[in-house]
């Protein structure tokens, strides 16, 4: 019989209490058990002495006679001082995903474009920059000269129609 030393969920909805069970493997996650060896209560701190409380002596005798503990009992184990559990490394799991990564590179090649275009903008010659500048601003000012001197303003031409319709009845 394949033994494995697990959590056994109780408690009530959102407020989970766990029992540390040794239990044959084809048993259901809650179902029977042959002994119950801690409590584990992910509700309380993590420094807190309650939060795990593990008979070590019987963990010691289930492991003895062959008891595979979890994942996460390991760690209580290992905390506890029982068994010396291996640490994991999983070296993929901080690398971003496909599309993540093409992101990434699009924004490198659209700063890299902008970092030249600032260095082509910086290599050109100043004077030839300058004539550039004084030429749109002289035909930015052509164009208002151009536009006030065409359409009167709004507040004219409402001053124009009153002075229109006073000069009559004066004259009258």
């Amino acid at each position: 019989m394949a033994l494995s030393i697990r959590l056994s969920r109780g408690g009530s909805k959102k407020r989970p209490y766990y029992r540390i069970v040794v239990a044959d493997a084809r048993s259901p996650r809650d179902g029977r058990f042959i002994e119950k060896i801690g409590t584990y209560n992910p509700l309380l701190t993590k420094d807190s002495s309650e939060r795990v409380k593990l008979d070590s002596d019987r963990a010691k005798h289930w492991l003895g006679v062959g008891a595979q503990p979890t994942d996460r009992v390991a760690r209580f184990l290992d905390a506890a001082g029982v068994r010396e559990r291996a640490a994991r490394n999983n070296p993929n799991k901080g690398k971003p995903g496909e599309k993540a990564t093409e992101r990434a590179e699009e924004r490198a090649e659209k700063l890299k474009a902008a970092q030249e275009a600032e260095a082509e903008a910086k290599a050109a010659p100043v004077e030839e920059s300058t004539a550039e500048t004084d030429a749109e601003a002289e035909a930015v000012i052509a164009a208002e000269v151009e536009a006030t001197t065409e359409e009167p303003t709004s507040e004219a031409v409402e001053v124009a129609d009153a002075t229109a319709e006073q000069t009559p009845a004066a004259e009258a």
